[in-house]
C-alpha cells in the first residue's frame, strides 16, 4: 500500500486524489492544504463577491462527507521544505509527513509589486476566501475602490466590484487592458467598453505609493493623487514553489515536468498552476494557469502515480473572458511569429459594433488568434489552433477574409481528423 501525498487542496489536488482513489482503492491518500477552508475554487471568488453565489458555492465538493467517504485525509498545513532523499515534507510549525509518491499542486500566489505602502490596512489581494470576506466588507455601494491590474484575473475581479456598485478606478501598467492576452486593438476596445460602462480605466499608469489612513491615498505615476476606501492588488500571480528552493526538484518559472507530469525526481509529480508542463505540440515547457489545464494535468499525474501510463496531449493556451458583457478570446500564440519564420497575419476590426478578429499563421497553420465580440467562431478557432491543422489554400483565403473560419475548418480539420482525434484523446 502506497502513501500518496498531495500538496495543495485546489482543483488539481482534489482531482488527482479522486483519480488515485478510483484506480488504487487500497492506497493511502493525504491532501495538505494551507487554508482552514474546505477545498474550494479560487475562480469562484469573484462570483461570491458579486453576490451570485454563497460561500459554500465556492467549494469544490458540496458534500461535507465527500473526502471521508473516499478515505482521503484532508489536512491543514503549509510545506516549507522537501527532502527527496528521505521522501519527507517539512511543514510550517515543525511537523513532517513522509510519502511514497508526491504531487506538487500548490498553485499560484499573488505577486507583490514594489509599491511603498502595499501592506497598508485596506489594501488586499483577491485570492482567498479570507480576502473575499474583507473585500466584501469594504466594497459597499458607492465605496471608492482602486484596482491595480487589468489582466485576465483583474478583469473578472473588476466585474465583481462593478456589480457591487462601487466607484471603481482600474490602473494598468500596460498600454491596454489584458496585455498578456490581447493585442493593442483588442485590449483598447475592452478599455473603451469598460469606460462606457462607467469604470475609469488608466492604462500606461502605475501606483507609485500608497499612504495609509482613512481614506487611503494612492500616488500615481502621473502625479495624480487618488483617495480610496479599498485598494485591490491584482497585478499578477506566480507559481507557489518557494518551498522547493533547497530541494533537488528542478524548477524554472514553475516545477518542470515531462509529458507524464513527472518532475526531475523519481516519484514526484506536479500539476496545475505551479507546473511548467511539457507541451508535445510545441516541444517546449509552459506554465498556463487555467483550470482546464489543472484538471487535465492532475488526471495524467494521478494515473502515472498509480502505475498506469498516461500522457498529457498538450498544454492548452486558451482564455475566454466576459468583461461586462463583452466576450473576448485568446488562443495559442496570438502574438505571432516573424515573416522570416513563416509568419503571416490578418485582422478585421468593426469598431462600431465592438468586433475584432486577429489571426496569426506560421506557414499554412493557424497558430494563434484574438477575437472580441466574435463569439460564433470560438470553437472553430480553438479547433484549428490546437489541432495544428494544415490549411493549404485556405490560408490565403483567410488572409483575405478572416470570417471564413468555419468553411476553412469544415474543409480541412475534419478531413485531417486533427481536432476530433484530440478530443477523443482527452476523453480517454
Amino acid at each position: 500500500m502506497l502513501h500518496h501525498v498531495i500538496l495543495g487542496a485546489g482543483p488539481a489536488g482534489v482531482i488527482a486524489a479522486e483519480t488515485i482513489r478510483q484506480h488504487a482503492p487500497a492506497d493511502r491518500i493525504t491532501i495538505i492544504g494551507d487554508e482552514p477552508e474546505a477545498p474550494y475554487s479560487r475562480m469562484a471568488i469573484p462570483y461570491l463577491i458579486a453576490g451570485n453565489i454563497e460561500e459554500g458555492g465556492t467549494h469544490l465538493r458540496h458534500d461535507a462527507a465527500h473526502f471521508a467517504a473516499l478515505k482521503i485525509d484532508v489536512q491543514r498545513g503549509s510545506a516549507v521544505a522537501v527532502d527527496t532523499s528521505a521522501r519527507t515534507v517539512t511543514l510550517a510549525g515543525g511537523g513532517s509527513v513522509s510519502y511514497d509518491r508526491m504531487l506538487i499542486a500548490t498553485g499560484s500566489r499573488p505577486a507583490a509589486p514594489p509599491v511603498t505602502g502595499i501592506t497598508s490596512p485596506g489594501v488586499h489581494t483577491c485570492w482567498t476566501l479570507a480576502d473575499a470576506r474583507k473585500i466584501m466588507a469594504l466594497a459597499q455601494p458607492g465605496a471608492r475602490v482602486i484596482q491595480m491590474g487589468a489582466g485576465f484575473i483583474g478583469c473578472i475581479i473588476m466585474e465583481a466590484l462593478a456589480a457591487r456598485k462601487t466607484e471603481l478606478t482600474v490602473i494598468e501598467m500596460g498600454d491596454r487592458m489584458v496585455p498578456r492576452m490581447m493585442g493593442e486593438t483588442a485590449g483598447t476596445m475592452i478599455k473603451q467598453w469598460c469606460e462606457h460602462k462607467g469604470i475609469r480605466v488608466l492604462t500606461g499608469t502605475r501606483v507609485e505609493a500608497i499612504h495609509p489612513g482613512t481614506p487611503l491615498s494612492a500616488r500615481l505615476s502621473t502625479s495624480e493623487q487618488l483617495s480610496a476606501d479599498l485598494i485591490i492588488n491584482a497585478t499578477g500571480v506566480k507559481p507557489a514553489i518557494g518551498f522547493l528552493e533547497a530541494s533537488t526538484i528542478k524548477c524554472l518559472r514553475g516545477v518542470l515536468t515531462d509529458e507524464h507530469m513527472r518532475t526531475s525526481v523519481a516519484e514526484v509529480y506536479a500539476a496545475g498552476d505551479c507546473a511548467e508542463a511539457f507541451d508535445r505540440i510545441t516541444g517546449t515547457t509552459i506554465v498556463s494557469a487555467i483550470q482546464p489545464n489543472a484538471a487535465d494535468q492532475a488526471r495524467v499525474a494521478a494515473l502515472n502515480m498509480v502505475g498506469q501510463t498516461a500522457v498529457l496531449p498538450r498544454v492548452t493556451q486558451i482564455n475566454v473572458l466576459d468583461t461586462l458583457g463583452m466576450i473576448s478570446t485568446s488562443f495559442g500564440n496570438w502574438q505571432g511569429v516573424p515573416a522570416s519564420d513563416g509568419g503571416a497575419h490578418t485582422a478585421l476590426t468593426d469598431a462600431a459594433n465592438g468586433r475584432h478578429l486577429s489571426l496569426q499563421f506560421k506557414d499554412d497553420v493557424l497558430i494563434g488568434c484574438n477575437s472580441v465580440g466574435w463569439t460564433d467562431h470560438v470553437g472553430v478557432m480553438r479547433g484549428l489552433v490546437e489541432g495544428k491543422v494544415k490549411l493549404g489554400a485556405w490560408k490565403d483565403r483567410l488572409l483575405q477574409d478572416p470570417t471564413q473560419l468555419v468553411p476553412a475548418y469544415l474543409a480541412t480539420a475534419q478531413s485531417q481528423g486533427a481536432w476530433n482525434g484530440a478530443a477523443d484523446e482527452r476523453r480517454r
